[in-house]
């Protein structure tokens, strides 16, 4: 009976309040659990209406997909002021916190992968990293396999009649994507004339703003582990702030950007 419901047993919050376990008896370990899990809750959210995008993008229902796309947007926010959070952590009160860590990482975050991976950055070799993390490794194979998102844009800008290569509309979704200038062309036409491509026009602009998003957490990542650790390695075997350096150069979706400089 939903009279029976109540604010605690609809949230499920006593498995949620009881789901962080310090090891380490340090004040700040519970801070570093705490921002951990809201981001990954964050993240389960962004999953879901990044899905839901792509099918509607994919179905030529844009009006819907845009909702759930400021709504990640949203989330990202999120997930980029967690790091203001963290950055209260000193290296000292970090110290006392690593050792109970093991070789635990945010490197190992399968969600976070995923939405990597529904961007499209696809490096198979994340794939293998999740074997044995439940059916995480079959998931990103999976994805791996289909249209990323900016696949599904891009399919869309061929079935409105613009001209887009084959090579960009019939490749292969497991391979890195690369620069394609008739992609390039067929924004450029959207961004001259958005009175008469709106809704496309609109698809950009929310594309874009994922991407500067991604980006800014990435940033923020980058930052708050500078000012934490340094340039030490990182707990899950990455060498740290230069591995995170070297991500922030990666781009999902590259003619967005160089259409910029197009027009």
């Amino acid at each position: 009976m939903t009279d029976k419901v109540t604010y605690a047993s609809y949230l499920d919050l006593d498995r949620i309040l009881a789901a962080q376990h310090p090891a380490s008896g340090a004040h700040d370990e519970l801070l570093f659990i705490i921002v951990h899990q809201a981001s990954e809750l964050w993240l389960k959210l962004c999953l879901h209406e990044l899905t839901a995008a792509r099918e509607c993008i994919e179905a030529d229902r844009l009006r819907p997909a845009f909702k759930m796309l400021a709504r990640v947007a949203r989330a990202q926010q999120q997930l980029i002021q967690s790091w203001d959070v963290l950055s209260t952590m000193t290296p000292h009160d970090y110290s006392a916190i690593r050792p109970y860590l093991g070789a635990s990482s945010g490197f190992q975050s399968a969600q976070y992968r995923m939405m990597e991976f529904m961007l499209g950055g696809r490096d198979a070799r994340h794939v293998k990293r999740h074997k044995g993390n439940a059916d995480w490794a079959e998931r990103l194979e999976s994805e791996r396999g289909r249209a990323s998102l900016y696949d599904a844009a891009i399919g869309l800008l061929a079935r409105r009649g613009f001209t887009v290569d084959a090579a960009a509309t019939e490749r292969d979704p497991t391979s890195a994507y690369v620069h394609n200038s008739s992609v390039e062309a067929a924004w450029a036409a959207i961004y001259r004339d958005p009175q008469n491509h709106w809704d496309l026009y609109e698809l950009a602009e929310k594309l874009v703003d994922l991407e500067y998003h991604f980006q800014r957490w990435r940033f923020g990542h980058l930052k708050t582990v500078e000012r934490i650790i340094g340039f030490k390695r990182g707990t899950g075997g990455t060498p740290g702030v230069p591995y995170l350096e070297g991500v922030l150069k990666q781009a999902f979706f590259p003619e967005l950007l160089s259409v910029r400089t197009a027009i």
